[in-house]
């Protein structure tokens, strides 16, 4: 009997894996067999992930550290041209990382900080897909996954243009796997809730505001990195093969 979840041979490239649920999804990917690129926009911290995952004597796969900063194009493109010259191919492409400068009404949003979330968390994914799909394309198999947000979902009073840009990003997912499926290249968003990361520290760090925000979660609980990582494991796999266009939604049932 097989195994479903198994990514051996597979090369994952996952953007923003230095911490939090991107660095989640690398362990796991690898921890299942998967080569991964662990990126981000410092190489110190890109070469210590690697190191971890490369030491775990548990871990079928490897960890090959390439930095990159989403902001930039050419660094976008150097990812690519790297992971292919290092490890040959590029069978899984994660867009993980993102960024939210502002916080407040969508009526006091500057322009550039707009720009800048749009940007990071939109026009990077599509760049990245475009650089990737071709050869996927050619190979006629392929896995796209972008890390959204149930604030695409929700929207917020507070973080009005991020939710906005998580929407789209869920949009872009779909339009991949409208356009790309014949090839059988897959695409799919995932919507994580609260999860316990820098990037969310705010509304988890002290207690009582943690309380109020899980207030109206079945689970009544913040999520962990790795049961987002776990999703993404799946829809890279032959375990989720046969889903693809979809907003995978995890968020303690809020």
């Amino acid at each position: 009997m097989d195994n479903l979840f198994d990514l051996s041979g597979k090369v994952a490239v996952i953007t923003g894996s230095t911490k939090g649920i991107g660095r989640a999804i690398a362990e796991q990917m690898a921890l299942h067999g998967a080569d991964v690129v662990v990126s981000s926009r410092k190489e110190d911290a890109c070469q210590e992930v690697a190191d971890t995952i490369n030491a775990d004597a548990d871990i079928k796969g490897s960890a090959t550290p390439i930095a990159c900063h989403i902001s930039f194009k050419e660094q976008m493109q150097h990812l690519v041209d790297e992971t292919r010259a290092k490890l040959g191919k590029i069978d899984i492409l994660v867009c993980n990382a993102a960024v939210n400068p502002f916080y407040g009404s969508m009526l006091d949003i500057p322009d550039p900080a707009f720009e800048k979330i749009l940007d990071s968390n939109v026009k990077s994914n599509h760049s990245l897909c475009q650089m990737v799909i071709p050869e996927m394309v050619e190979r006629k198999d392929g896995v796209i996954l972008i890390v959204s947000s149930i604030a695409g979902l929700n929207g917020s009073p507070v973080l009005g243009t991020y939710a906005v840009s998580k929407a789209a990003d869920m949009a872009l997912a779909r339009n991949i796997a409208t356009e790309f499926g014949p090839h059988n290249i897959r695409a799919n968003a995932l919507a994580p809730g609260l999860i316990r990361t820098d990037f969310a520290r705010a509304l988890w760090e002290d207690p009582e505001t943690l309380k109020n925000a899980t207030a109206n979660s079945n689970l009544r609980r913040i999520g962990e990195p790795e049961e987002i990582a776990g999703a993404a494991v799946f829809l890279s796999s032959r375990a989720g093969s046969f889903m693809t266009g979809q907003t995978v939604v995890i968020d303690g049932g809020r």
